[in-house]
């Protein structure tokens, strides 16, 4: 996925992405905290929808993108905590 980032300045962050089948969104971060996803058509450069996220809303959504979910990540770091003082130990 290509990804271009920009600052608008007093508004915040824009991302711009392009997946590699030709869809394009972008996120709008607001320098208020705000997030919104801007979805185009392969046409024209201006957004066909906006969708505006509250912050729980935004939270579900990255969470939904991970590959693993946090609770597995964490179990995943837990493991490698427990390895690497175990090794320690030994030493």
């Amino acid at each position: 996925m290509d990804v271009d980032r920009a600052t608008v300045p007093g508004q915040g962050t824009v991302h711009h992405l392009l997946t590699r089948s030709g869809a394009r969104f972008a996120l709008v971060a607001g320098s208020d905290g705000s997030k919104h996803v801007l979805v185009y058509d392969r046409v024209r450069d201006e957004p066909v929808q906006s969708i505006a996220l509250e912050p729980d809303e935004a939270d579900q959504f990255a969470e939904l993108l991970h590959s693993a979910p946090i609770p597995d990540r964490v179990a995943r770091l837990e493991r490698l905590m427990d390895q690497l003082t175990g090794e320690r130990s030994r030493s």
